[in-house]
């Protein structure tokens, strides 16, 4: 058995020196095991004069062989429930489906100490079958942050998952609507249903936002808005970050819809958009598959996400002129350099000559140059 000095960047990603040892088991297996100990001359002395000679007595007795490690469903719940506390409910939520459905019934009987980098990759292979690239980022996010914990646990020597490359997902394109088409979108539904989809198009709002609102968060006097949580799965949590928590305008061309939902629901001084049992909405997925998609098909328009609604509020407010800082802010962007680079590209420019100001601020005349005086042979 032979002690050995490892870097390890720790999660704050400062390179420490740590003690480790390695050894090989009965089966000429190398195995290699970090004493939890920072390279000291103190630490080594009590690596070499106690801990390998008491690694050594396990060894040879059998002891050390004798721990068998859990399934990944086992540890799952463990992994699940150190993490609680720093997790959303709605994100706890999205995890276990996820698990559920795409890991364990792929990976979940294996013991974790079992599981291989190809055995990752043929899942990987397995669950693109089903998903986007993109989707599956997330769900490797998932299985990797259990094998993080098992590794720091000491169930794994390693985290395979690391060494399976990601597969690169295409960048999604926006494609904002039109003022037509917004007109004819809004023209062709009624109700709720048009009133919500007027407040997505004209304040930029996200959707868990929006079944999240109460009607005392909006003061028709000032004409505001005020966001103060968000509502996904039947579950209400502060907005996505800490500039999400803001105050935005009521357009004028918003305030008439705003009214017509008062009419519906504003004597249940409770939340803006309810059910048909006057409860609140569960989720966004309610309304995208009740309402927004026959809305489309009705107007014979290409299906485009619920959360396009708030792309089309920054780009049309930019190509028609409106401050970037105020489009950033109705956004809740942390500053509108995030705004800028997010939807630039989207923002048709009007053909104009550029550099005007010069000619009328120097007052520059088309004057022709002399030979006598301009120019030297």
């Amino acid at each position: 058995m032979k002690l050995y000095v490892k870097k390890v960047k720790n999660v704050k990603g400062e390179v420490k020196e740590t003690l480790w040892v390695r050894f090989y088991d009965h089966h000429r297996k190398l195995i290699r095991k970090p004493l939890k100990l920072s390279n000291t001359k103190a630490n080594r002395k009590l690596a070499e004069t106690q801990l390998i000679p008491q690694l050594m007595l396990k060894l040879h007795s059998g002891e050390f062989f004798n721990k068998t490690a859990p399934t990944l469903n086992e540890y799952m719940r463990t992994s699940f429930e150190m993490n609680k506390s720093r997790r959303r409910a709605t994100t706890q939520n999205d995890y276990q489906i996820s698990y559920d459905k795409h890991i364990e019934p792929h990976l979940g009987h294996m013991k974790l100490d079992k599981i291989k980098a190809s055995d990752l990759e043929l899942w990987q292979n397995k669950v693109l079958e089903s998903v986007s690239p993109r989707r599956l980022k997330n769900i490797r996010a998932v299985l990797s942050g259990i094998l993080n914990d098992a590794y720091r646990d000491e169930l794994i020597s390693k985290n395979p998952l690391t060494l399976v490359k990601t597969i690169k997902a295409e960048k999604v394109e926006i494609h904002p609507f039109s003022l037509s088409e917004i007109s004819e979108i809004l023209e062709n539904s009624e109700g709720q249903d048009r009133n919500f989809f007027a407040l997505a198009f004209f304040t930029g709002m996200r959707s868990g936002e929006m079944i999240g609102l109460k009607w005392c968060d909006i003061d028709f006097k000032k004409m505001e808005i005020h966001i103060q949580r968000s509502r996904k799965m039947g579950v209400n949590t502060p907005p996505k970050t800490e500039s999400s928590n803001r105050v935005i305008d009521i357009l004028d061309s918003l305030y008439v819809y705003l009214q017509s939902q008062y009419k519906l629901t504003g004597d249940k001084n409770s939340y803006v958009f309810l059910n048909e049992g006057d409860e609140p909405i569960y989720d966004i997925k309610r309304i995208r598959d009740r309402a927004w998609k026959k809305t489309l098909k009705v107007c014979e328009l290409e299906y485009r996400p619920i959360y396009h609604t708030r792309h089309t509020f920054a780009t049309v407010m930019l190509e028609n002129g409106e401050d970037i800082l105020w489009v950033s802010n109705m956004l809740g962007h942390t500053d509108s350099t995030m705004t800028l680079s997010r939807y630039a590209r989207y923002v048709k420019r009007k053909e104009r000559k550029r550099g005007q100001f010069l000619q009328q601020e120097l007052a520059l005349k088309d004057t022709e140059l002399t030979p006598s005086n301009n120019y030297v042979a």
